[in-house]
């Protein structure tokens, strides 16, 4: 016990004072091993190094993503493309990829594919639950261009750093819609030949396929890091695009949504931003979280538009809007 409290007053006082070696050895007790040990010991998570007679000061936090934990999109148009998807890759890499544009930024983009294609992220800080809207999540929506995404929150209950607690929808304007389905699952099929369009079935006894265009020609709409069949379960709003004018040439609008949605408006509507007091748990009973640590976003729909292809969410980042 001594010489763990002795270990840990040392790394305090290199911390603090910056000793060197010999000085904070004299009458220790400790071995030279013992005594590296302790003076390389890590610092506070919210401090960094500085070259200054300060020592170490506390870091502010960041407004936008940090970190990106997983990116699972469901096959599409963008789908190994927004990110890059390279030979090898595996979900890991294509997660760093998805970071790289992404992380401390809001003009990136990444796409997550039709129905259930997902993205979970991280900050260096709580999304406090303030009054009023907390965060906002950027898309690329435009006017009668609606793509919607469900945006899902999460705390670090365990203390653990990682998104593995509970998750709770933020119920948007059509949760509660008589056409929505809770708990809707839906699977994709990896096609043979992969240039193929990519088969899908739900669990409404439905089934169709997400279709090739002219437009984007990589080697397959399916994500090419994935297994042989992928299967996504979530809210599944009613579709909103449309044919616009049948008669002629094909004329696609897809209105937003009242509200609750991301990639749904136009970026800078206040619509675009959220509230955590939406947040509902698994039964849609309204659940109060102090603030959040986590945030996914998956496509919401399941719609093939025409000459447009797939309705699929896009994500270009997100930002806590009561940090100055």
């Amino acid at each position: 016990m001594k010489k763990q409290l002795i270990l840990a007053t040392c790394a305090a006082m290199l911390t603090l004072v910056g000793c060197q070696e010999t000085e904070v050895s004299k009458g220790t007790g400790l071995t030279q091993p013992e005594l590296q040990a302790a003076s390389h010991l890590p610092p506070p998570a919210n401090f960094s190094d500085v070259s200054s007679p300060a020592g170490r000061v506390a870091l502010a936090p960041t407004k936008y993503i940090t970190q990106v934990f997983e990116y699972s999109p469901a096959p599409g148009q963008f789908i190994n493309k927004l990110p890059v998807y390279a030979a090898g890759n595996n979900a890991a890499a294509m997660a760093a990829k998805a970071a790289t544009a992404l992380v401390g930024k809001t003009n990136g983009l990444v796409c997550l594919g039709a129905f259930g294609g997902y993205i979970v992220v991280g900050f260096d800080h709580t999304i406090a639950n303030v009054t009023g809207k907390d965060f906002k999540v950027y898309g690329n929506a435009f006017a009668d261009w609606s793509e919607a995404g469900i945006v899902m929150v999460s705390r670090d209950v365990n203390g653990n750093g990682l998104p593995d607690d509970v998750w709770y929808e933020l119920a948007g304007s059509e949760y509660s819609n008589v056409n929505t389905i809770h708990n809707y699952s839906i699977t994709y099929t990896k096609p043979s030949p992969l240039n193929a369009d990519v088969p899908w079935t739900d669990n409404q006894g439905n089934s169709g396929v997400v279709k090739r265009n002219s437009f984007h020609t990589q080697a397959s709409y399916y994500p090419q890091w994935q297994g042989n069949t992928i299967t996504f379960t979530g809210t599944r709003v009613w579709p909103n695009a449309y044919d616009s004018d049948p008669s002629a040439t094909e004329h696609w609008v897809a209105p937003a949504y009242a509200w609750g949605y991301t990639d749904n408006v136009v970026n800078t509507d206040t619509n675009a931003t959220f509230d955590i007091s939406w947040a509902v748990n698994a039964s849609g009973t309204p659940v109060t979280l102090t603030g959040i640590d986590f945030v996914k976003v998956y496509t919401a729909t399941i719609q093939d538009a025409g000459w447009l292809g797939e309705v699929s969410t896009e994500i270009a980042g997100i930002e806590d809007i009561n940090i100055p």
